[in-house]
């Protein structure tokens, strides 16, 4: 097999990708951003003295879990559509965004429960001792504290939801495989195409890996419970 180092130097520094970048970007941080707002409900739900709101977070948990990203990007695009008679009918780009988005929730429900449940009982004792209701201790005591816990396991997921994203080539949504695939198709140079692909993805990742090991770093300075 034959290398073409020429073109994928052109490729890789030429302006091709650049709006494809773009758009993988700030569909991951919208998709994101839907997850953690639905995960934090979701999580304080699950942690919450309203036991008969619970079967039905295990049920969206479950659900979202269980099936294929693939297929819940197709709903939202083709099903949701057929299912009411054309009356909704989502561009792809909000289609893929909220795929995304609602599947993450899934992940970041059990991401934030998780970072609740960490944090030490005493904690919420020693809120008690001191009279505060059950929303004032979570939003003073509980989640601050669970929020450094949930932090590293939800750069995974931002990791994840990046990559999820060439599966909105499905549905032609402008995103960085699907401008790799329209270049290949017509100079059947596959190789040298995904390899800049791969470095575009690595790239991204690599940027936030930075952004989060700052915000790690901010989270964990001077840390300590109130209750220490």
């Amino acid at each position: 097999m034959h290398f073409d180092v020429a073109y994928f130097v052109e490729l890789l520094f030429s302006t091709k990708f650049l709006s494809a970048v773009w758009s993988v970007v700030w569909i991951t941080i919208i998709s994101m951003m839907i997850g953690v707002i639905i995960g934090t409900i979701g999580g304080i739900v699950l942690t919450s003295p309203l036991p008969w709101l619970h079967p039905f977070v295990r049920g969206y948990v479950a659900v979202y879990r269980g099936i294929p990203v693939l297929v819940q990007i197709v709903f939202w695009y083709n099903g949701l559509a057929a299912i009411t008679g054309g009356a909704i009918n989502l561009p792809a780009i909000a289609a893929g965004i909220l795929a995304l988005g609602v599947n993450e929730g899934a992940y970041m429900t059990e991401i934030v429960r998780s970072g609740i449940t960490a944090v030490d009982r005493g904690q919420r004792e020693a809120s008690q001792a001191l009279d505060m209701s059950y929303w004032a201790m979570m939003r003073k005591i509980v989640l601050p504290q669970a929020i450094r816990v949930a932090i590293p396991p939800t750069g995974n997921e931002v990791i994840n939801v990046l990559k999820n994203t060439t599966l909105l080539f499905l549905i032609a949504v402008p995103e960085i495989f699907g401008t790799a695939v329209n270049i290949y198709s017509q100079n059947f140079k596959y190789f040298e195409v995904l390899c800049v692909v791969a470095i575009w993805y690595i790239l991204i990742a690599g940027c936030y890996a930075l952004i989060q090991a700052a915000i790690e770093k901010k989270f964990n300075r001077g840390r300590k419970t109130l209750f220490a």
